[in-house]
């Protein structure tokens, strides 16, 4: 299977870089310049993973991150020179998937995207086994399902949308109340016990929602 890889990075040289070392790999490459036009290119083509520079001329590539994830699950590296434990937390809380600190190293490049890589097409194979019913408020997992409320199917939904994905609870605060309301971290730590019991109570013993220190929470299907 052949992947392509779409990089967004501003200077020539490491963006030659990338790309000598992606094509010894038999990947296909897509080598943007500026953050303008990045999100119009990502929604009328196919591609596998994205790369992101953060400081880009134009929109820089944490905007860029935020913007994709309004559309796609495509894996999503972004590249930085800042190595800040609150810049990193920050990346992941716009959707990115992974991070490379620049000065980096060629090779851990190469098997950090293919780790993402087998990651995303491992979690597509998995998802395929589980369904929701929107009408009903239910999940269904292996022949068992499990009746939820609103917005535990809401939270749900959105974490299943995306596995693999860290969601910080504001982004799930966001997504799950549009309409602005005044709701606390500690409702969704609420939500989310209350759907993992239901889970391990009706649908099945295994894991399927994650906390991720520090961030929020995630979705897998257990393999």
């Amino acid at each position: 299977m052949s992947y392509k890889i779409l990089i967004v990075e501003d200077e020539e040289k490491i963006a030659e870089i990338l790309k000598d070392y992606l094509h010894n790999c038999d990947f296909e490459t897509v080598w943007m310049q500026s953050g303008i036009g990045v999100v119009d290119w990502v929604k009328e083509n196919s591609v596998d993973l994205v790369m992101l520079d953060i400081m880009l001329p134009g929109v820089d590539g944490l905007q860029l991150c935020q913007q994709i994830r309004n559309f796609s699950q495509v894996p999503i590296m972004l590249l930085t020179a800042k190595v800040e434990e609150a810049d990193r937390i920050l990346g992941l809380e716009q959707g990115a998937d992974d991070y490379l600190c620049k000065p980096f190293s060629p090779k851990e490049m190469v098997a950090r995207v293919k780790a993402l890589l087998r990651r995303s097409t491992a979690l597509k194979e998995q998802a395929k086994g589980w369904q929701l019913d929107a009408a009903r408020y239910k999940v269904i997992y292996e022949g068992r399902s499990a009746q939820l409320s609103m917005v535990e199917f809401a939270i749900l939904k959105l974490l299943s949308s995306s596995p693999g994905q860290v969601y910080s609870r504001n982004q799930l605060i966001r997504q799950i109340y549009p309409d602005n309301r005044i709701v606390s971290d500690r409702t969704i730590d609420s939500h989310i016990k209350k759907l993992r019991h239901k889970l391990a109570d009706e649908l099945s013993s295994k894991e399927f929602i994650y906390s991720v220190y520090g961030v929020g929470y995630k979705f897998e299907v257990p393999e």
